[in-house]
């Protein structure tokens, strides 16, 4: 998800609304703090800062702050850039990778970025008795299989055999196979490096991150508040921060947040309550912008539920949703009725990949549901996080499927984000559920083996489904050993067309980043990966 160029953003075409950002709680009623600073909504974070365990949107907006990744991608086309860390990353065989550091970088400590700084913090993301969610990320760095252990042995290893530090500043990255798409995925979080300081302390580190990007943190965060971070002086990046500070409020509802920024109660809030999708362009102004999101809205099904392992069910459900009549009717047609499991803005995108499967078809749905033998007589629960918007169109697919099924339904959506999430880790979806997916990197892929594969079941990566299909892994093993990103991407969409037939998820909607900002601050942008760019934040 990592990138350091971004447009200034502009008053476009979609609308949507907050699918993947949490939300979160109060905030208090004070703007920017002190002088230079400014302050930005954010919900609660699932887990401690560190890069390895923050794979959901508010930790990442913050760790965005503190660190600067590997490599950046282009704004406009999704290339890779070199405006971060790396020197170089380069492949004679797309297996063995060298990746050269440049010179000077250094943590907030003061202590220097070194090649050891990665391998070793990739060592420990991928190490299973740390139980991060990030693990599965490093699954093709040869030797991850002896870092994993089971319910009856610890692992045989405990560092990645596969890296090898060359010198100070450079190491090498043995894969167990060609993976053409390697550098894009070193612009993600995960794969940040880490200081000594973390390894003497991992829990005081998750609360006060010590990294290498534009603004330091210098005090605690603190659950249900948040934390203010300030500018990094020595920060060696090509965009150093243009403000003091940046003061992240915890929120656990967007309404709150919404009308302390209308009020001047807070400076940046990066998507809206739905009470403000169609009207916060004329409120605002100039002090407006929106982006077309990288993400995809989708239904999980809990495969491990019995009353969903039929894929004829899911699919059912699939073919009960109108989706063109939720986006005009709830989003007023601030959403687009998604047709793959893939976000329009990545390469190898199929506009309608999933066909008939996901489109509106009552007949067929119903025959389904008949031939499969699901229990109509028993209501069906639908999930998802409170105080983010999504009670309304929730309901409406709820009340789609009574009407199109003859199933009713019952709302659970009365957890907070970070409640949320690990119940999905602990297979508590008793029904149904709203997934929110954003991209971490510009791929296809991005979008399907994290969400899918058997290596990102919980608690190694998002599989919040539970999908566990044999031909799915290999259709993406087949993309990865593929020579280049072109071959690379035509197996990964064999791997979309499994998806396809099975259904574990159903694609509903993309949506659209809305930002707005108090008159203290200008040049507030969105990046091509859906984060407000925090260091072009000018505070007047």
């Amino acid at each position: 998800m990592r990138i350091k160029r971004a447009a200034v953003v502009t008053t476009a075409v979609l609308m949507s609304a907050s699918l993947l950002a949490a939300c979160g709680g109060g905030g208090s009623s004070s703007g920017g703090s002190a002088d230079g600073i400014y302050s930005i909504y954010i919900g609660e974070p699932e887990n401690p800062l560190v890069p390895g365990n923050t794979t959901e949107s508010e930790g990442s907006q913050v760790l965005e702050a503190l660190f600067t990744p590997l490599v950046t991608f282009n704004d406009e086309d999704n290339s890779v850039e070199y405006n971060g860390v790396a020197e170089s990353v380069e492949s004679e065989d797309n297996t063995t990778w060298t990746i050269k550091l440049k010179d000077g970088w250094t943590f907030h400590d003061g202590t220097p970025v070194t090649a050891e700084s990665y391998t070793k913090a990739w060592s420990y993301n991928a190490l299973s008795t740390n139980a991060f969610g990030a693990s599965y990320f490093f699954e093709n760095i040869e030797g991850y299989a002896d870092l994993q252990g089971s319910d009856t042995a610890e692992p045989v290893a405990t560092e990645l055999s596969g890296l090898n530090v060359v010198d100070e500043t450079t190491f090498t990255v043995k894969l167990t196979g060609p993976f053409a798409i390697f550098p894009l995925t070193l612009g993600y979080t995960a794969f940040d490096p880490l200081p000594e300081a973390f390894y003497a302390d991992p829990d005081a580190y998750g609360a006060r991150p010590i990294g290498n990007g534009p603004f330091k943190a210098d005090s605690d965060f603190v659950p249900g508040q948040g934390f203010t971070v300030t500018k990094y002086d020595d920060y060696k990046g090509d965009n150093p921060a243009q403000s003091a500070g940046v003061n992240f409020k915890v929120y656990t509802e967007l309404n709150t947040g919404y009308n302390d920024v209308q009020g001047g109660g807070l400076d940046v809030m990066l998507d809206l309550p739905e009470d403000a999708w169609a009207t916060a362009r004329d409120q605002f102004g100039d002090r407006y912008g929106e982006r077309a999101r990288p993400d995809i809205t989708s239904l999980g099904f809990p495969t491990y539920d019995p009353r969903f392992q039929d894929p004829r069910v899911r699919k059912a459900f699939s073919m009960a949703i109108d989706r063109q009549a939720i986006a005009t009717a709830i989003f007023t047609d601030t959403r687009t009725p998604a047709g793959s499991f893939a976000s329009p803005v990545v390469d190898g995108y199929r506009e309608d990949a999933c066909g008939a499967n996901c489109e509106l078809n009552p007949d067929e749905a119903n025959r389904l549901l008949d031939e499969a033998g699901f229990d109509r007589s028993q209501p069906v629960d639908l999930w998802f996080n409170a105080g983010a918007g999504h009670d309304s169109w929730m309901t409406a697919v709820g009340n789609q499927l009574r009407d199109n099924l003859g199933v009713n339904y019952a709302l659970r959506g009365d957890l907070q984000f970070a409640q949320y999430l690990p119940l999905q880790d602990a297979k508590g979806m008793t029904g149904p559920f709203r997934s929110g997916w954003i991209m971490d990197y510009p791929s296809i892929y991005n979008f399907l083996s994290p969400l899918y594969s058997a290596a990102a079941t919980p608690p190694a990566g998002s599989n919040y489904v539970f999908f566990n299909d044999p031909a799915f892994d290999a259709a993406l093993a087949e993309g990865n050993n593929a020579a280049d990103i072109d071959a690379a991407t035509a197996d990964y969409q064999k791997a979309e067309d499994i998806l396809i037939d099975q259904m574990p998820a159903t694609p509903l909607f993309y949506g659209l980043n809305q930002a707005v900002w108090s008159d203290r601050v200008s040049d507030v942008k969105i990046d091509n990966r859906g984060n407000i760019v925090l260091e072009d934040v000018v505070v007047s």
